[in-house]
């Protein structure tokens, strides 16, 4: 079996009427403090993710510097961390970027614990393989899969058992610098089956920032997927939320309270951090 990548639009706006998308009202929280976003402030946002996904790891190891993360980061991306840490697998047909993020919710928010746990332990580690996932249905069976076919995941699970899957379709590759695109406000779907409790506090409303400068459509759903997933396993993302996509060169200088970073090494300089996205506070 065959697949190809359909063409790549970064719509938005969702097309499906019974997705919910409003306008986005203008962003009005303060401007961050000077060092909200301080060398030493991005660090301890990246050893907090560290903690939190293996604290044996924080326990052992020195990650008092950029250049230890690297190095740590370096080890979970080796070929045998591929076959035993557990591994999503996402199938992009068609790429509609706040579609895409109301579903990586769902996706994530429907796992069972252990699975939840595995994931979160391997660092939300995903791979984007591009692909139509109509045409894999019968050949593969899929944990989730948007409600117009666009996308579709599967796992978590050991690296063996998607590496059929992954010989077979080729990397997502949109190399293109990311545009800003108008704000827009999706809500996460209440009607997941969602494991275990917790999931029955009222709904919230955060700020999703991205930012844009210097970073591909690729490393974008990168980053994005990583703060996402994370939040909703953290508990930060619950069904029924309501996350309005804002799209900035930067997130330094920006409104303030961010309850959860994606933080990896600046693409302009190797040697320092950069915050990619940004979760805020309730707004």
């Amino acid at each position: 079996m065959t697949s190809s990548l359909e063409p790549t639009a970064l719509a938005h706006t969702v097309s499906d009427a019974s997705d919910t998308l409003a306008p986005a009202p203008p962003a009005t929280a303060a401007l961050a403090p000077p060092d909200a976003l301080s060398r030493a402030a991005l660090l301890r946002s990246a050893l907090d993710r560290v903690r939190s996904a293996r604290p044996e790891l924080a326990d052992r190891l020195d990650l008092s510097s950029v250049q230890a993360l690297r190095a740590l980061r370096a080890g979970f991306h080796n070929a045998d961390a591929v076959d035993t840490e557990a591994l999503v697998v996402v199938v992009v047909g068609r790429l509609d970027l706040p579609r895409w993020v109301r579903e990586t919710c769902s996706f994530a928010l429907a796992l069972a614990p252990e699975a939840r746990d595995a994931w979160r332990g391997s660092f939300t580690r995903t791979v984007y393989l591009a692909g139509n996932p109509a045409n894999l249905g019968e050949r593969f069976t899929f944990d989730h899969v948007a409600r117009d076919g666009s996308v579709a995941w599967r796992g978590p699970a050991p690296g063996a058992a998607t590496a059929t899957l992954r010989r077979l379709l080729k990397t997502f590759e949109a190399g293109h610098e990311m545009t800003a695109m108008p704000a827009a406000t999706v809500t996460v779907p209440r009607t997941v089956t969602a494991s275990g409790a917790g999931w029955s506090r009222p709904a919230v409303h955060r700020d999703l920032y991205i930012a844009t400068s210097g970073v591909t459509v690729a490393h974008t759903l990168v980053h994005i997927n990583h703060l996402l997933a994370e939040a909703v396993l953290d508990g930060l993302i619950h069904p029924g939320d309501r996350l309005t996509l804002r799209f900035v060169p930067r997130l330094t200088g920006l409104a303030g309270q961010f309850a959860m970073l994606r933080v990896d090494t600046d693409v302009h300089r190797p040697e320092e951090l950069q915050a990619y996205a940004g979760l805020t506070t309730e707004v």
